[in-house]
């Protein structure tokens, strides 16, 4: 018995913590079954012997089967300092030896930077060329350890002595400039030698400074600023215990880089030619630069964007109209790194794009992003080219221009994200359902790039709040999801308004003072997801006022506080209800869905009142929830239980929210199975309705028709978009119409993660697994039907992995799990199974199902199909 996989702020040995009291957990290996922690002991040393006078706190044995937010409550720790820890537990099985050693350290807490804000002095010819800012520095002495601290207002990357720092694309990532600017920590002593150090600095506009934002389709350029600039400070330690701190003043030096433009939608210029073989003296100047905004500097909480993945072209297609097109076999997200050799001033150029329409490359849907990427060669030898303050969506890339012959081996498809660990995995014998999970997770890590997009090809690539909050869930059974996510918490608050107004994107570079229902709910939903996973009640209380105050801007909004019937909607936004109609934002009435909305953001802040004990607003906005169940009730459904507009959205809503009185339910789902079978299980909901439709079915009786739902291969349907080739999840369920033809060019994205919703279905429903108590506790309830023959999954908790699989035969069904040491399930089967291992059990039945309660361990459980047999 072990403790393994310890995290300090969901990290691993993180460097450059700001958070003053850190929170740890843990995991439990064993391989005995039923493994419950009963105390744990941690302790925490200035240095790796944990002698006693260098400990910083040893909390003693503590009573809890708590492994998860533990809280540092040693003496009080200073900026800079590094702690190491560790930790052993007993449990009722056994006493575990002290772990490994961990290690977590301090970045600014209340020190202030020391250097200064610099930028180039160099006049560039135009604006998005790339500096480059240089200090030679002299060592005194070989460090024993070494630290750079640096941030910049637009994006950077690093070099000492011509080796990359940052291993973070695009640092310091992307957040409410005006509000706070991320830093990242780096570990350079390897970097660093004594004596001569050339440090290098290329800055780029990146969202600081670049077109951003969808006016006028590419958004106006300097959302933030219109200087990038720079600060950085490197700490050198030496043996003796002396140390070295480097800033950025008015010493450095600056030159321009061989980056001519760059810009997050229209790609990268490079010319080899004009890299810089200046002297240090010859370089140019720098300047002092004061920021206009004053914002908080904060050590980065989340993965940085990374390399995550290369691919190998697949093909070299040369179309009909002679073009030649590299295909990659898959929508990525990322550039190509390409080699080639010639003369000086020849050129390489790439376009990048989607789909290939009619045998042809097709970027129309880029809009005005240009996409491209230009080399220009040095004329040296093989050169190789890769760019580096842009990123494109793509699977195809046009080569406009290329020295000599094209080889497919000089191309290579590099793929980035933000580097957070996937570790969800759904199969099943369906082999079109395994692609779209497949696709599912591939749009997720493309539009994970340091804050969660729509898309990540065209001239827009934003954190659109609605498919943010529709996708939370699934993304966190997907990947650890919630350091992430905490980031973007912390820009929708900081961008939402004084009177509550959550905006459409965030961060906010749309800056109109409008939102939308299941937009502006993201202030509610994700907190609370977030909680739901993974117990983390620091975030859900840092967003609670947050959370209020979107709900305060609703009950202000409508004719009557309970109603929401006023202003703009997206509404249930590219939903195929429409019936023929031109609009894109569905057939169910706009009032329905923004009132029900309504209803579950102050259904779920009462429930984040709960946890915090909050008893006044626990009574408040119950009080609230109430009557705006009433005020649906009253505009919306009749006495017989018809539910207005008739859709499925409509329907799925009212059920899924519990805004139904008892005696209508039964009603209203008779009704959503009518309307589903009606259009031969094609579902027609946008998204709004589309993360709730199946869960609706398959928890009220019909999970047959939520499976032929998932199965259904006409359009619109997930499987549709499986036949028609895709690689990710499509922003519109018809983006390609069955004759191959393209539906409304302008907006229509391949890569629009929204729809992959479904995979929550796919683990809570197929699969069972639903998070209780951020999974120290949770339940397994599968629902197996014949049209799978087998599925099985797995996800990792803060306290392990969790498996969950089925099998059906002709004559029984094999449900098999696995539960992580210190956690408990309930596992809920058919009752019928009772008379199958009743004596071999301890079972208790919970409304027609026989529940069993495990601890850790791997545990089967085979029993008679026949009421599986009913369904067929």
């Amino acid at each position: 018995m072990k403790c393994i996989k310890l995290k300090c702020e969901y990290q691993t040995n993180p460097i450059g913590i700001d958070v003053k009291n850190p929170r740890f957990s843990w995991q439990i290996e064993s391989e005995k079954q039923n493994i419950i922690q009963e105390t744990y002991r941690i302790q925490c040393s200035n240095n790796k012997t944990f002698e006693e006078k260098k400990l910083l706190w040893d909390t003693g044995f503590v009573s809890t089967n708590n492994s998860n937010q533990i809280e540092y409550k040693g003496r009080e720790l200073s900026s800079f300092q590094g702690v190491y820890w560790r930790v052993m537990v007993e449990t009722n099985r056994g006493v575990s030896a002290f772990s490994e050693i961990a290690y977590f350290e301090m970045g600014f807490l209340d020190t202030e930077w020391l250097g200064n804000w610099i930028t180039s002095d160099v006049k560039f010819q135009a604006k998005d060329q790339c500096p480059i800012l240089k200090k030679n520095i002299y060592l005194t002495d070989t460090p024993v350890s070494a630290r750079m601290y640096i941030t910049s207002l637009g994006v950077y990357e690093s070099e000492i002595n011509s080796n990359k720092v940052n291993q973070d694309i695009l640092a310091p990532g992307w957040t409410s400039y005006n509000n706070h600017l991320q830093y990242q920590t780096y570990d350079v002593k390897d970097m660093l030698v004594k004596g001569e150090n050339t440090i290098a600095v290329t800055l780029g506009s990146g969202w600081y400074m670049g077109k951003i934002g969808f006016e006028k389709h590419g958004g106006p350029e300097n959302r933030y600023g219109d200087t990038v600039a720079l600060l950085a400070q490197i700490e050198a330690k030496y043996a003796d215990g002396q140390s070295q701190i480097i800033v950025t003043d008015d010493s450095w030096k600056s030159d321009q880089s061989a980056i001519i433009f760059s810009g997050i939608y229209d790609g990268e210029h490079y010319d080899a030619r004009i890299e810089s073989s200046k002297n240090y003296d010859e370089l140019a100047s720098v300047k002092i630069y004061e920021p206009e905004n004053q914002f908080d500097i904060v050590g980065q909480i989340t993965p940085g964007v990374r390399v995550i993945d290369t691919i190998k072209p697949v093909e070299l297609i040369t179309t009909p109209n002679g073009d030649k097109v590299l295909d990659f076999g898959q929508n990525m997200v990322g550039w190509v790194k390409v080699s080639a050799q010639g003369n000086a001033g020849d050129e390489i150029y790439l376009k990048h794009g989607e789909i290939m329409l009619d045998n042809e490359f097709y970027n129309v849907n880029m809009r005005s992003a240009k996409t491209e990427a230009l080399y220009i060669l040095k004329g040296e030898g093989i050169e190789t080219f890769e760019p580096h303050f842009t990123f494109f969506g793509f699977r195809y890339v046009k080569i406009e221009k290329y020295p000599g012959d094209i080889d497919i081996n000089q191309f290579k498809g590099i793929v980035i994200s933000s580097d957070i660990e996937y570790s969800g995995m759904f199969k099943c014998s369906n082999e079109k359902v395994n692609k779209l999970y497949e696709n599912i997770v591939w749009g997720q890590k493309g539009n994970f790039v340091d804050i969660p997009t729509d898309c990540p090809q065209r001239d827009e690539r934003l954190g659109w709040t609605a498919d943010t909050q529709v996708f939370a869930a699934t993304a966190c059974y997907n990947a650890m999801s919630v350091s992430f996510y905490d980031k973007w918490l912390k820009d929708l608050a900081f961008d939402q308004l004084p009177n509550g107004c959550v905006p459409f994107v965030v961060p906010d570079v749309v800056r109109d003072s409008r939102t939308s229902s299941a937009w502006g709910d993201a202030a509610t939903i994700v907190p609370y997801t977030l909680y739901r996973f993974y117990k983390d009640k620091k975030i859900l209380e840092r967003q609670y006022h947050s959370m209020k105050k979107w709900v305060e801007y609703i009950r202000a909004e409508g004719e009557t506080e309970t109603l929401w019937n006023t202003g703009f909607q997206f509404n249930d936004w590219l939903a195929k209800d429409g019936y023929g109609l031109t609009t894109m934002h569905g057939a169910t009435p706009k009032d329905l869905v923004a009132t029900a909305m309504f209803y579950y953001s102050t259904t779920l802040l009462v429930k984040s009142a709960q946890v915090l004990g909050y008893t006044e607003d626990v009574a408040k906005y119950n009080n609230l929830a109430e009557r705006i169940k009433q005020t649906f009730n009253y505009e919306f459904v009749t006495k017989a239980g018809r539910i207005s507009g008739e859709t499925q959205t409509a329907y799925t809503l009212a059920i899924q929210f519990n805004l139904l009185d008892d005696k209508n339910i039964e009603v209203a789902t008779k009704q959503l199975v009518e309307l589903v079978r009606r259009e031969e299980h094609r579902i027609t909901t946008g998204f709004v309705g589309t993360p709730y439709i199946a869960h609706v079915l398959s928890n009220n009786g019909y999970n047959e028709d939520a499976y032929r739902m998932l199965l259904n291969e006409e359009c619109p349907g997930w499987l549709y978009q499986v036949n028609m080739g895709a690689t990710t999840i499509w922003e519109r369920w018809d983006s390609l119409l069955p004759d191959g033809s393209i539906n409304s060019g302008r907006m229509n994205s391949f890569n629009h993660y929204a729809y992959g919703s479904i995979a929550q279905w796919l683990f809570e429903v197929v699969l069972g697994i639903t998070p209780d108590n951020g999974f120290q506790t949770f339940n397994i309830a599968p629902k197996p039907n014949p049209l799978l023959g087998f599925a099985r999954g797995a996800i990792d908790t803060l306290y392990g992995r969790i498996q969950s699989a089925w099998e059906i035969n002709e004559e029984t069904i094999t449900v098999s799990v696995s539960i992580p040491c210190n956690t408990t399930a309930k596992l809920y089967l058919p009752e019928v199974c009772q008379q199958d291992f009743k004596d071999t059990i301890q079972f208790e039945n919970v409304d027609g199902a026989l529940v069993i309660m495990l601890g850790s361990g791997n545990y089967s459980f085979t029993y008679s199909n026949k009421d599986i047999k009913a369904l067929k």
